[in-house]
């Protein structure tokens, strides 16, 4: 099936309301030898993002918006089975949205990602305070922090968590995503050398990979 034809099906059944066709469109990718993956990246990410563009131009209600992302997060809960892993790598990921952000499809295929790699995923999705974020780090102890920013508004409370990460774990990396990352540069953050900007999925794999 073609990924650009399924996420455009994808979008209409969203914007419908549609749960049902809009998961047989992503049983069907997968049928035909698409990936969770390329699922996530080539289907439901575009889809979500002009969801999301629709939303910010006033094109869409906020009820519409937010039904289309309870539809996907209820189709990425049914995949549970096949991206748990039998056994973990010993390494962890905590993952969480900015504080007071909503939108946490992204950084749960982040963290889906992340178990399919053998890591074990820490979600703790939106509505995370840092000051909470900093308390779970401390009992956890994981090898990387995955924040995600979605909406452009967010971005000063976004610099804020950050510096309150790097200033209460400066050893341990960041890596940041979303929607929004792609209104600044990387040179917001040249002081920091361990901050590392991902795009998308595949470029969170290859670091996955990199950093095994």
């Amino acid at each position: 099936m073609n990924s650009k034809i399924a996420s455009q099906d994808y979008l209409d059944y969203l914007l419908k309301g549609n749960r049902k066709n809009a998961n047989q469109i992503c049983n069907a990718y997968l049928n035909n030898s698409g990936t969770i993956k390329d699922l996530y990246e080539l289907v439901m990410k575009p889809a979500l993002y002009e969801v999301g563009n629709l939303w910010e131009q006033n094109k869409i209600s906020v009820a519409s918006e937010h039904l289309a992302t309870a539809i996907t997060e209820g189709i990425l809960n049914t995949y549970y089975p096949y991206i748990i892993p039998e056994k973990y790598n010993g390494k962890k990921v905590v993952l969480a949205c900015v504080n007071k952000e909503e939108h946490q499809v992204g950084i749960k295929m982040a963290a889906d990602i992340f178990e399919m790699n053998h890591w074990e995923s820490h979600f703790l999705g939106s509505g995370f305070p840092t000051s909470e974020l900093i308390k779970y780090i401390k009992e956890t102890q994981p090898n990387l922090i995955a924040i995600s920013l979605s909406v452009y508004f967010n971005y000063i409370a976004f610099m804020q968590m950050i510096i309150d990460l790097k200033t209460a774990y400066p050893d341990i990396p960041i890596i940041a995503g979303g929607q929004a990352i792609s209104h600044f540069a990387d040179s917001s953050f040249d002081e920091w050398n361990d901050i590392t900007f991902i795009t998308d999925l595949n470029q969170l794999e290859d670091y996955i990979i990199q950093s095994k």
